[in-house]
């Protein structure tokens, strides 16, 4: 769970019709969805990652039609974290013949959440709670490499959720970060401290982010960054070490 979605140009049109994915990269389309944007990957077969609210599945479906593909040919969904605005469409993705979800093994340990669970004890965990159950799930961990875009590699950046992860593709330089960055007011920031798990964490799990060359960072609920993206990941890396320092001190 994020900031609100901004519209970028040319995915509404004036007659308020959802226009055709943008394609951000080559094979990779932007798909905006109420609340969030997913994205494609068309290669030989499709990918998704992240599958927007419950209920997504048609306008996922429609958007897939539009680029000239057909929805069948989906194999993998991967979601970069257990919120219902990210995961709650996969169920009825992975409902379909052949198509493997995939997500961090730590937010899979939590899907199972309900909202008795969070009646009893009030807090974050609410957002997973309204996801429909993944039941054979695949998990994924820490620098698990999929066969897609070149080798897309997972980088765990737990603190918005326990299992976040971001999905990063050295060969074109994207960076998918899900929740894990925010973009508000034009400018990159840390994960939403509304949303997140454990927002100290989430801080400094940026630090992870701004180790790898990166040319592109491709946001679930803003349009895509890519000037001075390397420059942008060093400066929150910084502000995060020093303020996990000042954290460290004020603890001794």
């Amino acid at each position: 769970m994020g900031g609100r979605s901004t519209a970028s140009s040319g995915q509404v049109r004036a007659d308020g019709r959802v226009a055709p994915p943008t394609e951000i990269a080559p094979n990779v389309f932007e798909i905006l969805l109420r609340r969030v944007r997913v994205h494609l990957i068309a290669e030989q077969t499709l990918t998704l990652i992240d599958a927007g609210l419950p209920g997504s599945s048609g306008a996922i479906d429609r958007a897939i039609r539009a680029i000239g593909r057909e929805p069948s040919e989906i194999r993998r969904v991967i979601c970069t974290h257990g919120h219902f605005d990210h995961a709650g469409g996969a169920a009825e993705l992975a409902a379909r013949d052949g198509v493997d979800v995939l997500m961090h093994s730590a937010d899979l340990a939590i899907l199972p959440t309900t909202l008795v669970d969070v009646a009893r004890r009030p807090g974050r965990r609410l957002f997973v709670a309204l996801t429909p159950r993944l039941d054979g799930a695949t998990p994924l961990d820490d620098g698990f490499e999929l066969p897609i875009l070149g080798g897309l590699r997972v980088v765990h950046v737990p603190g918005h959720t326990p299992g976040s992860i971001c999905l990063y593709a050295p060969e074109s330089g994207l960076l998918f970060v899900g929740d894990a960055l925010q973009a508000r007011l034009e400018r990159v920031g840390f994960a939403s401290r509304l949303y997140s798990d454990d927002w100290n964490m989430a801080r400094a799990s940026v630090q992870r982010m701004a180790r790898l060359d990166v040319r592109m960072i491709v946001f679930s609920h803003y349009p895509p960054r890519s000037d001075d993206v390397n420059g942008t990941l060093r400066r929150l890396a910084a502000e995060a070490e020093v303020a996990e320092a000042g954290v460290r001190e004020g603890t001794r």
